[in-house]
């Protein structure tokens, strides 16, 4: 790794995402392996990420993870890449509480220790935008801020008033870049569309890196985020090890169910499973020979008429449920578990019926927010008394369970101050809303692989 730098916004909203996949279409466009980094608990991003760079983006999150975590981390997935390049999350202050800086960029920044580009909406400003961009300066003098760029500025006029007003702010400006609707990602209920639905349009890809090759000097801001040392890796974080994969795990993975970690998925591999990839979508049976499933979150409710067209695997997974083979979902997977899902037009569809409940869709945002974790009995992810920290943001509520189903987890809702009872058991099928980050307690993976191990033949 020869460059590193973290890719802030002022605000969510700001342009963040779409500067920071263009910057990452440049560089690999100039032949540069560029290793990719998420602030915060967001599947999204990460996705495009890979699309643009081919290689996996990793969350780093200031509350989820320690910070010897998030440092070692980074310094294993970037060791093999030309640049790493951390994109921010909302605005590179904004954090957990109006306190503090915890899981806030800033925050991350600061323990990485590398330098931050901040992006700036410039729509209907001009000189006001660097009184901004010294507000941000200013704000925290142990951060390392080297520059902005601009982002939706309406002409070459307004571009250089932009650049004469920032000469008395201290900070250099990178790139001002023009409006351009040919590199907008659309969006919908959770965010930005999934990398699934986007169709691999190398065009696109090369319309993002002309974007900034045009209008960013790159050349200078790599300059600006040289490493002036090598980045020593911690103790115990080299290159990921991998145990000989003898235990098969089906994983669900299509367009209905992306949302996965893939630090989660590099521990399972480490600690010995095997991991079988499948589609609820299109598969009509299950993988021969697994040992547990593994249901992430994703878009069931945009799938759910598909889903519940596909009879037979919906009865196999609630055989292998009864049966007691090891199933753990999140979110998604939860509701793809259910009775059934209703949709916001109010169709409901059925799915694999393993827990008496339904989803119902609602057209605004139930919960949002992070979450700690106490295991209050043992289960095939951990042990009683087991604790990990995750993340909960879904537009769905259960209805019609009448709590006869048993709840294993004990739930602290750090935003609010509230602690709740979830974590829903059958057999050996644990469902819960929350997507739990396993590099928060590494002894997770371990324990569902052995856990998966002694089931069946």
């Amino acid at each position: 790794m020869k460059y590193a730098f973290c890719i802030a916004g002022t605000h969510s909203g700001c342009g963040k995402t779409t500067v920071t996949l263009g910057i990452m279409a440049a560089l690999v466009r100039r032949g540069m392996r560029v290793q990719p980094f998420k602030v915060g608990p967001d599947f999204i991003d990460p996705g495009h990420h890979r699309r643009i760079t081919g290689r996996d983006s990793h969350n780093l999150d200031g509350w989820m993870l320690t910070k010897e975590t998030n440092i070692g981390l980074f310094q294993r997935y970037a060791s093999d890449s030309d640049v790493a390049i951390l994109e921010g999350v909302m605005g590179l202050f904004d954090g957990l509480s109006g306190k503090d800086e915890v899981a806030s960029t800033a925050q991350m920044a600061k323990w990485l220790g590398i330098p931050v580009i901040l992006v700036i909406d410039a729509r209907a400003m001009a000189r006001s935008a660097a009184a901004m961009a010294s507000g941000y300066y200013h704000f925290d003098p142990d951060l390392s801020l080297i520059g902005v760029i601009f982002n939706r500025v309406g002409s070459d006029s307004h571009a250089s008033m932009l650049q004469d007003a920032m000469e008395d702010a201290g900070l250099k400006v990178y790139g001002c870049l023009p409006r351009n609707r040919d590199v907008m990602i659309p969006s919908r209920h959770l965010g930005l569309v999934t990398e699934q639905d986007m169709e691999q349009d190398a065009k696109a890809i090369e319309r993002f890196s002309s974007w900034i090759e045009d209008h960013v000097n790159l050349d200078e801001l790599l300059h600006d985020t040289r490493l002036q040392k090598d980045y020593p890796l911690s103790k115990g974080w080299g290159p990921c090890r991998h145990e000989e994969g003898q235990v098969k795990i089906g994983i669900a993975q299509d367009r209905a169910f992306c949302f996965y970690y893939p630090e989660n998925l590099r521990l399972l591999t480490e600690a010995g499973a095997q991991l079988i990839p499948f589609s609820p979508l299109h598969d009509p049976s299950l993988p021969e020979g697994i040992k547990g499933l593994y249901l992430g979150g994703g878009y069931p409710e945009l799938y759910s008429s598909q889903l519940s067209q596909n009879t037979s695997l919906l009865r196999e997974i609630k055989e292998f449920a009864l049966e007691g083979g090891p199933i753990y979902a999140e979110c998604g997977g939860f509701m793809y578990l259910m009775e059934e899902i209703q949709t916001i037009e109010g169709d409901y569809f059925p799915m694999c019926g393993v827990f008496n409940m339904r989803a119902k869709m609602e057209l605004s945002l139930k919960v949002l927010g992070y979450r700690e974790v106490v295991i209050g009995k043992d289960v095939i992810i951990g042990p009683k008394g087991a604790r990990l920290r995750g993340h909960e943001y879904h537009y769905s509520f259960v209805q019609g369970w009448y709590g006869d189903t048993e709840q294993v987890y004990d739930i602290s809702e750090q935003a609010a101050g509230r602690a709740k009872c979830e974590g829903f058991l059958f057999k050996n099928t644990l469902a819960s809303y929350v997507h739990l980050y396993w590099a928060s307690n590494r002894n997770v993976a371990r324990h569902f692989v052995n856990f998966c191990k002694q089931y069946g033949p």
